[in-house]
């Protein structure tokens, strides 16, 4: 059986700092650099996304959140295309109120399956939140699997624990489809103790083959963010643009067989 088209994917973790967004926006542009027709949704109202990528957005851009309002816009009206050819972006609403969002968990599952979305991508990555709230919960409501990155220190690894929790809950209340597709140690020293520990605590808890490669330490991973640029193309030589190259090869090679 084929894969689900779009896959959905949404990076997440209850922790902040942990390279969420970073991880987002590289996986994004390296996905459609591979030829991949990819969607990144930013759903954390910080709005990084967007200057991870070198957008500027005009004052009044529709952005995911007006998703939520109370008089609702289509999701598809929010799409702007990025300097990257193959990816485009829906951005945050940085000014939107978390605690206003209507109880429907499945909004966005819905808007996903619109003709304009559903027919005009064959990856939706999804930038959540690190709050529990209606926000994370319509994004694992529409996933098809999570991937989750941490850094290799206890007080990241409990919130990889608690997200995956509130993974395992959605999962049995509203969607059955929902699949943990990796943890992503970032900001890895082979070195450290810590980091060694870490990653082998989570790879007996989660089982050895939802670890994925770790991306190492590299200052050019935040340099290429502030230049609005992603790593492969900033600084492709460096430790960063491999070590997600290499993600991004189990990557693919496992949404390939998720629904198998």
């Amino acid at each position: 059986m084929h894969p689900p088209r779009p896959f959905v994917l949404a990076i997440t973790n209850r922790k902040g700092g942990t390279g969420k967004t970073t991880t987002a926006v590289n996986l994004a542009a390296g996905f459609a650099a591979r030829g991949q027709r990819t969607l990144l949704i930013d759903l954390d109202t910080q709005g990084h996304c967007a200057l991870g990528l070198g957008m500027s957005l005009g004052e009044g851009q529709p952005a995911a959140q007006h998703l939520f309002a109370e008089t609702p816009i289509a999701l598809e009206e929010a799409i702007v295309p990025s300097r990257w050819e193959g990816l485009h972006l829906i951005p945050a609403d940085t000014s939107f109120q978390h605690d206003r969002t209507p109880s429907d968990e499945g909004a966005l599952a819905r808007a996903l399956a619109a003709p304009a979305i559903a027919e005009g991508y064959d990856l939706i990555l999804i930038d959540t939140p690190p709050s529990l709230d209606r926000l994370l919960l319509n994004a694992l409501g529409a996933a098809h699997a999570t991937l989750i990155p941490f850094v290799p220190h206890p007080l990241a690894e409990e919130g990889v624990r608690q997200l995956a929790r509130l993974f395992f809950r959605v999962a049995m209340a509203s969607n059955a489809n929902l699949r943990l597709l990796g943890v992503l140690p970032i900001q890895f020293d082979g070195r450290t103790g810590q980091h060694k520990r870490g990653c082998a605590q989570l790879a007996h808890q989660y089982g050895r083959e939802r670890l994925l490669p770790p991306i190492r330490n590299d200052i050019r991973l935040a340099e290429a963010f502030a230049a609005g640029q992603p790593i492969e193309v900033f600084a492709p030589r460096s430790r960063g643009a491999e070590d997600y190259r290499r993600v991004l090869d189990q990557l693919l090679e496992r949404m390939a067989i998720t629904d198998a």
